[in-house]
């Protein structure tokens, strides 16, 4: 059975980084065996000037059927200015949502050869390997009511809800005890709850489901302290789990530990194991078409996508095991540099890691 995989560029250096990721997938296919069946859709600015819309019904339609997507990165200044349900981060909430993908999976982890280009110390953060679990379809993201309005004495105010149902939060619970009772049996439930009713029911439902997994030491930390811990003494953590805003801004600060944000990849799965696969980083159009983006973070995220959305672990393996195998050999794109490194461009990045691949026959 072919395994049908969803490739959406995107916007900026969307389209070189997902390039280089169907490198990736076309050797796997031709050399080792993987069964699948690459097609090609708009999401984004791309898909806004294409047709009209952030994620249009022929790109929604597509997804449907599809069995795993590969996301680039979309957004860029130039539609910023356009209306708010056009903009191309839109279009990625809205496939989020339509497709039910809740469960966001972060993992941070440090190669080696890169400990010198993390932001911390060697020290502080060699060995590193946390995985950050994000609640992706509910909070403040998504609440109601939300907009801009003005006041009775004339001031403008834009408002926004955070709301969470029990229902929601148990599912993204139990994805992340799950997780954890897979890895290392610690689990650190991120809130609020000194000042967010929100949190305070996130945290009597953490508290609920926890019987059911003896295995796994469930830990609870306020969400200022989590990101300062981060920097302090990150291995300190295994899976971390919290809810829509707080994830999004601690997966992108343990983005930094690893020694770019261009190395982490991620995944965004629905109840049955289909997902989105991604790049945590954005569409950084200041590099765009000049070879200078990191492609591994994508190239990663397809690793995650052959685990987790196909079950290919074997094939999963092989990626993570080239993507290795490069750095080992001293190559690094400007984001990753050192001073004895060798700096290379994103397609010769990608054709490093497809010999890496080519070489474990």
């Amino acid at each position: 059975m072919s395994h049908r995989i969803l490739m959406l560029p995107g916007d900026h250096i969307g389209p070189e980084i997902v390039a280089e990721a169907d490198k990736v997938l076309r050797c796997l296919m031709a050399d080792f065996g993987l069964a699948a069946e690459l097609e090609y859709a708009n999401l984004g600015g791309c898909a806004v000037d294409a047709e009209g819309a952030p994620l249009p019904a022929s790109t929604l339609s597509l997804a449907r059927q599809s069995d795993a997507l590969l996301l680039g990165a979309v957004g860029g200044p130039e539609w910023d200015a356009i209306e708010r349900d056009k903009r191309p981060e839109r279009g990625l909430l809205a496939i989020r949502s339509e497709l039910g993908l809740f469960a966001n999976l972060r993992p941070a982890i440090l190669f080696p050869e890169l400990a010198d280009a993390s932001s911390l110390k060697p020290e502080v953060v060699a060995g590193l390997d946390i995985l950050i679990i994000r609640e992706l379809t509910g909070g403040i993201y998504f609440g109601k009511p939300r907009g801009i309005r003005s006041r009775d004495d004339g001031v403008r105010e834009g408002y926004n809800t955070l709301v969470y149902g029990a229902d929601e939060i148990e599912r993204i619970g139990r994805a992340a005890f799950e997780a954890a009772a897979k890895r290392n049996g610690r689990l650190c439930s991120v809130d609020k709850a000194n000042v967010l009713e929100s949190s305070e029911l996130w945290r009597e439902v953490m508290e609920g489901i926890a019987g059911d997994y003896p295995g796994v030491e469930l830990s609870h930390m306020y969400v200022d302290n989590a990101a300062m811990q981060l920097v302090r003494a990150p291995k300190q953590f295994d899976v971390m789990v919290t809810g829509n805003l707080f994830g999004d801004v601690l997966s992108d600060c343990a983005a930094m530990l690893t020694g770019s944000i261009g190395m982490l990849p991620s995944a965004s799965l629905d109840a049955s194991g289909r997902g989105l696969y991604e790049p945590v980083h954005g569409s950084a159009p200041d590099i765009a078409g000049k070879g200078l983006a990191n492609p591994l973070a994508t190239i990663l995220s397809v690793a995650m996508l052959l685990r987790y959305s196909l079950g290919e672990g074997e094939q999963a393996t092989r990626v993570e095991q080239a993507v290795a195998m490069v750095l080992a050999d001293g190559l690094r794109t400007a984001d990753i540099a050192g001073s004895q490194a060798k700096t290379i461009s994103t397609a010769a990045m990608g054709d490093a890691v497809v010999a890496a691949l080519r070489a474990q026959q």
